[in-house]
């Protein structure tokens, strides 16, 4: 008995290894911790235009565009200076498009004090209207996303909060589909 509260004694004096405190300590740029989980929910909007030679082919020979709403919901997982992460969406289509979907993966750096910089790559289902049809194809885009303190708000929203995304994405090369909107961090 006595030799076992001597091992507990020796075992709660040592310290414990610098790696696992400074993980414990490191932070952001932003003043978040720089290891843990970062979930989001945002609405976009913008304009997908497809080209001639896309799969979505007409019989009238046009090319299909159209507005788009959309709400997109992810985690980015910070890693430090880096972060990855995952983004599902639902947009609402105008014009030739009337429903789009998808998931992808994202990774990037975080830029001053509350921005993120990202390329990203995955899924997107397309619904067409009129004479366009359905298709499914890999979608792959840039973006950058500004936080308060980047553009002096900082005690406004706090450390994370709302951020200002700016992206633009290709699906399968065939596009252009610039977005900007607004989302908020957790």
């Amino acid at each position: 008995m006595k030799n076992g509260f001597l091992a507990l004694a020796l075992m709660a004096s040592i310290p414990t290894g610098a790696f696992a405190q400074e993980a414990q300590e490191a932070t952001a740029p932003d003043g978040t911790k720089a290891f843990g989980i970062e979930p989001y929910i945002g609405v976009l909007g913008g304009y997908h235009e497809f080209s001639r030679n896309s799969e979505f082919g007409s019989p009238r020979g046009g090319r299909m565009n159209g507005g788009l709403v959309s709400g997109v919901a992810g985690v980015n997982i910070p890693l430090g200076p880096a972060f990855v992460g995952v983004e599902g969406n639902a947009t609402k289509g105008f014009g030739d498009i009337d429903w789009e979907y998808g998931v992808k993966g994202r990774v990037g750096g975080r830029a001053g004090e509350s921005g993120l910089i990202y390329a990203s790559a995955g899924y997107q289902w397309v619904n067409g209207r009129r004479a366009y049809a359905d298709e499914k194809d890999w979608i792959y885009g840039v973006g950058v996303e500004v936080g308060p303190k980047d553009i002096g708000l900082g005690g406004v929203t706090g450390n994370s909060g709302i951020r200002l995304r700016l992206s633009a994405e290709t699906y399968d090369f065939d596009s252009i589909r610039p977005m900007a909107g607004i989302i908020a961090h957790f």
